[in-house]
């Protein structure tokens, strides 16, 4: 039963101090809607900024083209979250809300952050990755 406190949650509306909240995003940084905008009113995102850390959020850009084009982006959040592992990240269902990725698409670029003890995916990209480690 433990494991499922390993998921991000279906609503987060609060973070605690070394917490952040990692959402998709478009490069232009316009976070008006979805977890996006969620980022901006109450986790710190900033108009303008569509890739990176901003406040306790994390920009993940999604809307430039296909799967192939998240991916360099999630490889350096997955870096970044390697470095900062005193910090937790809980990453949304980026790509699969505005940007119409299914979870199946998106959910195997996130597969070297399952083995990360401060990354908590969606229950529903970590289904997607065990099928594929299987």
């Amino acid at each position: 039963m433990e494991e499922e406190l390993n998921y991000t949650p279906e609503n987060i509306t609060k973070l605690g101090e070394d917490e952040i909240f990692v959402f998709g995003s478009n490069l232009e940084g316009l976070h008006l809607g979805g977890a996006a905008r969620t980022a901006v009113e109450k986790f710190g995102a900033k108009m303008g900024q569509g890739v990176g850390l901003q406040g306790q959020s994390y920009a993940i850009p999604t809307m430039q083209g296909g799967v192939e084009t998240i991916k360099p982006y999630v490889d350096e959040f997955i870096d970044l979250a390697r470095e900062w592992d005193q910090t937790t990240f809980y990453i949304t269902r980026i790509g699969c809300g505005i940007a119409g990725f299914t979870d199946e698409e998106i959910a195997p670029l996130f597969a070297d952050a399952m083995d990360l003890y401060n990354v908590r995916l969606p229950e529903s990209f970590v289904k997607v990755i065990r099928k594929l480690k299987r």
